[in-house]
């Protein structure tokens, strides 16, 4: 799946067709002169939270004389097997995403919440393929509602968390502001396209388009003081943990292989996740909670009965749908038990990491790429750390440790209860 970017300018407009209803799509190439952009000689693969991804649409160009031409880092097309599977992965995503969202949510709306859509999709995933992601595990469940529960004692519902923590949401204009003084911190100005829409499933994607780095952000999630946790989630995480990687020994397929080594996630997302709020002043883990809670009752629940046992948690019937329907795509007929399993990956992988936080080095885990934290003492040796880039917020351990404890505390979850469970 190759969702379209057009070549070398300084901001593109991206219009949906009438078809797809009334969703824009903005990019943006950050400049600088001082920008040192990587030589990438392999491949680079950045694995985000590519969820929801844009569809190819009308291009309609404008020029904006204050952001001058910059020639991104071209990275090379997949040539190994590991591209190739994550490519497949994005089209999974791709394929999964029903086309007739807008009218199911109107269908549904009006059925007073009882009418259980019937997706469809423009290239539906074989039956064998989906059944690949439709086990859900309650394996964390107790410590997801726990996680929720302490927040609704605090903020009294999940829209005055929102509003209390997350702050008002962002016009696109402050949007591009916060996302140049970023990336001027983490010293990659000049490398990755960032586009704005309105049209995820997710709050953010990292991508790579056309051969270059991509960052899709969602307005309508875009709050002022979430944004930088989205940031270094998708940068200073995927993308950053994506440049390590071409340098590694194990960069290709075969190379994992060579090195046995464990999947990525769920340490991925999880130290992903984790990033997301980090120097949050409340760094409540509500989100991952929900997404872990709404698989496992989609599992067993149909639509209707789905949105309905999230009103226990979110009383906002608009953002209700949004996670119903992230843990039913790729269901033609939700009104049958049944889910799509992958967003259990960002609970799963927090409360793992948070369990051996003292034994983690977050630095060398970092630098070494795609790799699981229960690698890194065995491939330290064999890594190359020339060129290794880490995200600036990760430059004082001592502090960085700090906000890990914090987590814990703010969510009370305990060591003792976490060595019980991992």
């Amino acid at each position: 799946f190759d969702p379209q970017r057009p070549p070398d300018a300084s901001l593109e407009q991206l219009q949906r067709s009438p078809t797809e209803g009334k969703a824009t799509q903005t990019s943006c190439i950050f400049s600088s002169s001082a920008s040192n952009l990587p030589k990438t000689g392999k491949a680079m693969s950045v694995m985000g939270s590519t969820l929801g991804l844009i569809p190819r649409s009308h291009l309609r160009k404008a020029y904006v004389p204050s952001l001058p031409l910059t020639k991104l880092p071209s990275l090379s097309k997949p040539a190994t097997l590991e591209e190739a599977e994550i490519s497949k992965k994005l089209c999974i995503l791709s394929a999964i995403k029903p086309t007739n969202v807008e009218q199911e949510k109107a269908r549904f709306f009006k059925s007073d919440f009882t009418y259980n859509p019937q997706f469809e999709y423009s290239s539906p995933l074989a039956q064998v393929a989906l059944a690949r992601h439709s086990s859900a595990s309650d394996r964390f469940l107790t410590q997801a509602v726990h996680i929720m529960e302490v927040a609704l004692q605090r903020y009294g519902s999940y829209e005055r968390f929102e509003q209390a923590t997350g702050g008002s949401l962002l016009s696109k204009s402050r949007i591009w502001t916060s996302v140049k003084k970023y990336m001027e911190k983490e010293g990659c100005v000049g490398e990755i396209v960032v586009q704005v829409t309105d049209d995820l499933l997710s709050r953010a994607s990292m991508t790579v388009v056309n051969s270059r780095p991509t960052l899709t952000i969602n307005t309508a999630t875009a709050r002022e003081h979430w944004l930088e946790g989205m940031l270094r989630h998708e940068i200073g995480t995927h993308y950053f943990r994506g440049l390590n990687n071409v340098q590694q020994p194990w960069s290709s397929s075969a190379g994992r292989r060579r090195h046995n080594l464990r999947p990525l996630n769920p340490t991925e997302e999880g130290l992903a996740s984790i990033h997301s709020v980090l120097f949050r002043r409340d760094p409540t883990l509500w989100r991952a909670a929900l997404l872990y809670y709404t698989v496992h009752q989609a599992s067993t629940s149909s639509f209707s009965q789905l949105f309905h046992c999230l009103g226990r948690f979110v009383q906002d019937p608009h953002t209700r749908w949004d996670y119903c329907v992230r843990a039913k795509r790729g269901q033609t007929d939700t009104a049958q038990p049944g889910c799509f399993s992958k967003d259990q990956v960002y609970l799963e992988g927090i409360l793992k990491i948070l369990r051996y936080r003292d034994k983690i080095n977050f630095p060398l885990l970092m630098s070494l790429g795609k790799v699981a934290f229960e690698d890194v003492d065995r491939l330290k040796s064999l890594a190359q750390m020339d060129n290794i880039r880490i995200p600036h917020f990760m430059q004082d351990q001592a502090k960085y440790h700090e906000q890990l404890t914090k987590i814990m505390a703010v969510n009370r979850l305990t060591d003792e209860e976490l060595m019980t469970i991992i």
